[in-house]
């Protein structure tokens, strides 16, 4: 999802923003039993906001990594919280850091918008340890496609490696069970233009459809070429309507939505529709919006 202090600065900020970061669901990985006795699992799930700018964002992942912790690690930690996130954003393999079984390889992330998503990577650890980073590394194959024409990704200083914490409001983690959480890249945030260069900031954040909600409509005609936006409060997510107008936003918090339609193209109106609820663990159907000139 894309995050901005307000609907107009989230949609004036798509021009300079753009987004990135990994995955295909055409590779195949070992699989990985859902319950394993004494161990917990955990299921990476790859989606995305969509990129309004770009027609791909290709992105070099190389690893894929979590973050265990039993008690003691989770002691240490504490005592050493800034020493240990500086390492871990410098790659440092150290305090509970385990691989994930991927396929090292460059990849459009901007196949999956609208509810579309891929099994990435799983991996089980013992159930005494709890999850608590995600990190990703990028190689130096990074590209975008705008306009039908290629141009490299600039990835500086230590850029190419992605932290996430894990969020207890966002992320459901069933120790010693089964865990399934999806990696959300903000297309909007991740691509900086400058000059004529882009330089690369990969944003990710994570979610479980355990503790979030999902909004799902359509949006006519096609050439209104329409943008919605799902605004509460300070956050606004962003999605592009497929071919047929369908979209689908997926990880949204709880709470109480207006969702603006915003036409592109060809003099059609602008709409919009206020108090839509949005619930943990649910789906809410929005009806078709027809935009006018």
């Amino acid at each position: 999802m894309k995050t901005s202090k307000s609907g107009k600065a989230a949609f004036a900020s798509l021009g300079i923003f753009v987004l990135i970061i990994l995955a295909s669901c055409q590779k195949s990985l070992s699989p990985v039993k859902d319950v394993i006795a004494g161990q917990s699992t955990v299921k990476l799930y790859l989606t995305d906001d969509p990129s309004l700018v770009f027609d791909k964002v290709l992105l070099d992942i190389q690893k894929v990594e979590v973050k265990v912790e039993d008690s003691s690690q989770e002691s240490h930690e504490m005592e050493h919280q800034g020493e240990s996130d500086d390492k871990d954003g410098k790659g440092d393999t150290s305090g509970g850091w385990k691989s994930v079984s991927i396929h090292p390889g460059v990849y459009d992330i901007l196949q999956f918008r609208n509810g579309l998503d891929t099994l990435f990577g799983s991996i089980s650890f013992p159930a005494n340890a709890e999850l608590k980073k995600i990190r990703i590394t990028l190689g130096s194959n990074n590209s975008v496609v705008f306009g039908g024409t290629s141009f490299p990704l600039t990835v500086k200083g230590n850029d190419n490696i992605i932290v996430v914490k894990i969020s207890e409001s966002a992320v459901n983690f069933n120790q010693g069970s089964l865990s399934n959480i999806w990696m959300d890249v903000d297309a909007g945030r991740s691509i900086r233009k400058n000059g004529n260069t882009f330089e690369l900031r990969p944003s990710i954040k994570l979610f479980s459809k355990e503790v979030t909600g999902g909004v799902e409509g359509r949006v006519l005609p096609k050439d209104a070429k329409a943008v919605v936006m799902a605004i509460n409060g300070t956050d606004t997510a962003t999605a592009k309507p497929e071919d047929e107008g369908e979209f689908k936003f997926n990880g949204l918090k709880a709470g109480t939505y207006m969702f603006v339609y915003h036409a592109t193209a060809n003099n059609y109106k602008d709409t919009t529709v206020a108090n839509v609820n949005v619930r943990t663990k649910e789906d809410t159907k929005l009806p078709t919006i027809t935009l006018h000139k």
